[in-house]
């Protein structure tokens, strides 16, 4: 047999290092894949386990049921209503403007919303549920369920909403909710994740804006299983939250209907609050608006019309608006007078139209002057020339420490926006803020309620509240949380003589009860319910003595933002005092003529519970009353009890 070649036994010998090589090689590369394999899924499969359930399971928050708010009988104020709406996850959605296409096609999408949401998908993270459509119909939730699989990251929910069934008459005290803004979150150290949720509402003004924490809950979560494309396929376990806290308020219903319906289109405030507890009854503030408007968000066309009012709606003028009191601060400066010693009641001074004083002529409103007047007389017909006598044997430190006595000059802690101080001046407070030094002028103007001192309508219903039952009542607004009833602001004794109180009550008495009073001609004709009062008005411009002379103009002959501020205070019953009121309309002119016929109203109004008799009133009045009963009987809400359960 012939042997090989010496060339091919070397070829052989080649193919066969090669092989071994290539052999070793893929030995090799088995080798790692093996270990690698093995490494994975023995040595990390727990890791590796967790990331895929990690894909596969979602956990997602449980908005808490945000707590209702109900006035003094029980009567929902605000309520929460199921409320569907569509939204969608970038990352799920992939291509969005397709996405958005065909969900366009199968419901309404304004454009305006289809460019928020679009804005939203983009700044927002992409597993962040935008809602697109918002308060959208049980028909259009069924079409987009339907079609749910052309439409990756689309979820139609059910939600719940705010809704305030009685309208505006709440407007000022309950205030409303809307969608946390971008504005809302830069205020927020380290925001609730609750405030990330599609169109979560938190409250914007009053009661909902500063009971916020109590009424927003805690949130829930639970684990839900999701296909690739991001849909809910199953829920595995919930961890339900805990709803928001229900509030009572001290406030009626149905004479805070009647307040705002009695105020009108008057720009004006009326307080009613009740003398044993300090419960504020009513706390109206005319013009008001539907707060419905701002919960989904208000457009710019309605917000600049309540923005552009010259009446300005969107001010709770009942806390924050401030005006000069008027004569109304003149019990305060008898008061002080009186507590200091300074005169008796029976001390007489007689008025001639005016005083003289540092070579400036301060006028009586009677430009005649009244004549001798004493205290009672003097409260009577409110002569200013008594007070500026007063006021200048007194002091404007006994004059402001006994206006914080009874009230004036300071914030009360009631949850409404905006509250305001006021203004009781003093000489270190001119020094401080004007830096200048108090003068005898200063002091002449402060008697009547005028130059620096500011009360707001509030103020003025707890100070007149303190002078009808000597004790240092304060305002509760919120009657009890969650069913806990919340102190009383009864109060303790004021620090005042009995009989100097007397004197002044007297005094208010008079004001509506005798014939030559300034509120006479808005007196209550029934016995038992006989209230005290006091007529202030406000002057808004400098009267010149060129315009003394030829005349004053009349209020009625003036644009109305030049027109002075009608005002008027009172208590009743007189004899056992169960409410006191106030009431200020801003440029309504006299005091007599326009605020105290709102007060007498409304004052009856709440010591009847009802429409009050013809009889109770003038019989001048009596077809005017009779009509108006009947108009504003329309405007009251149903009396059907609307109670619902927790949504």
């Amino acid at each position: 047999m012939r042997r090989p070649s010496r060339e091919t036994a070397q070829s052989q010998r080649r193919i066969t290092r090669r092989g071994l090589v290539l052999g070793g090689l893929q030995l090799g590369v088995l080798g790692t894949l093996g270990f690698r394999m093995h490494y994975l899924q023995v040595k990390e499969a727990e890791q590796y386990r967790f990331l895929a359930e990690e894909n596969r399971i979602n956990i997602e928050l449980i908005p808490p049921t945000r707590g209702q708010i109900f006035d003094r009988t029980g009567r929902i104020v605000a309520r929460n209503v199921p409320a569907y709406r569509i939204t969608m996850t970038r990352k799920d959605a992939g291509d969005v403007d397709s996405v958005l296409a065909r969900l366009g096609a199968l419901i309404d999408l304004a454009p305006e919303d289809i460019a928020t949401a679009l804005e939203e998908l983009r700044t927002r993270r992409g597993d962040t549920p935008i809602t697109v459509a918002d308060r959208v119909t049980w028909d259009e939730i069924s079409r987009v369920a339907a079609n749910a699989p052309a439409l990756p990251g689309v979820t139609p929910e059910v939600g719940l909403s705010r809704t305030y069934p009685l309208g505006a008459d709440f407007t000022h005290v309950v205030g409303y909710v809307g969608p946390v803004s971008d504005y809302d979150l830069a205020r927020i150290d380290a925001p609730d994740r609750l405030l990330l949720m599609p169109r979560f509402q938190i409250g914007k003004t009053g009661i909902e804006a500063r009971e916020e924490d109590r009424l927003r809950g805690k949130a829930g979560t639970r684990r839900v299983e999701v296909n690739a494309a991001g849909r809910v396929m199953r829920e595995l376990d919930r961890r339900e939250g805990q709803p928001g806290t229900d509030l009572q308020l001290a406030t009626d219903y149905m004479l805070q209907n009647y307040v705002q319906a009695r105020l009108g289109e008057e720009s004006a405030a009326a307080v009613v609050i009740d003398t044993e507890t300090g419960d504020l009854l009513a706390i109206g503030s005319s013009p008001a608006f539907d707060p419905n408007l701002f919960v989904n968000g208000i457009s710019s066309t309605n917000y600049n019309a309540l923005l552009q009012n010259d009446h300005r709606p969107l001010v709770a003028k009942s806390v924050q608006g401030v005006y000069p009191p008027g004569s109304t601060f003149k019990m305060v400066v008898a008061l002080a007078a009186l507590e200091s010693e300074i005169i008796t009641p029976e001390e007489t001074v007689r008025c001639r139209g005016y005083i003289e004083v540092a070579d400036n002529r301060f006028h009586c409103w009677k430009r005649a002057g009244h004549g001798n007047m004493n205290l009672h007389t003097a409260l009577r017909e409110s002569c200013d020339v008594y007070f500026y006598e007063l006021a200048l044997k007194t002091g404007i430190e006994r004059i402001s420490a006994m206006a914080r006595t009874l009230g004036l000059g300071q914030r009360y802690d009631i949850p409404m926006s905006g509250v305001h101080a006021g203004l009781v001046p003093t000489r270190e407070w001119k020094r401080a803020a004007r830096g200048a030094d108090w003068v005898i002028g200063d002091s002449v103007n402060a008697a009547i309620g005028q130059g620096f001192v500011l009360a707001s309508p509030l103020q003025l219903a707890v100070m007149t509240a303190r002078i009808a039952t000597g004790r240092r009542i304060t305002p509760r607004l919120i009657k009890s949380i969650d069913g806990v009833e919340q102190p009383s602001g009864h109060g303790e004794p004021l620090d005042i003589n009995e009989n100097n109180l007397r004197a002044i009550r007297r005094g208010m008495f008079s004001v509506s009860n005798n014939n030559r009073g300034t509120a006479f001609s808005s007196r209550i004709l029934a016995d038992e319910f006989r209230m005290s009062g006091k007529t202030g008005t406000s002057q808004v411009r400098r009267i010149t003595p060129a315009e003394r002379r030829a005349g004053v103009t009349r209020n009625e002959d003036l644009p109305w933002n030049r027109r002075d501020h009608a005002l008027f205070v009172n208590f009743a019953p007189h004899d056992l005092p169960r409410i006191a009121v106030s009431v200020v309309v801003e440029h309504g002119g006299g005091g007599s003529a326009t605020a105290a016929p709102i007060a007498r109203d409304i004052t009856l109004q709440a010591l009847y519970g009802d429409d009050p008799p013809l009889s109770a009133y003038p019989a001048k009045d009596r077809a005017r009353i009779s009509s108006q009963q009947e108009k504003l009987r329309d405007l009251r809400p149903p009396a059907r009890d609307d109670r619902p359960t927790r949504a």
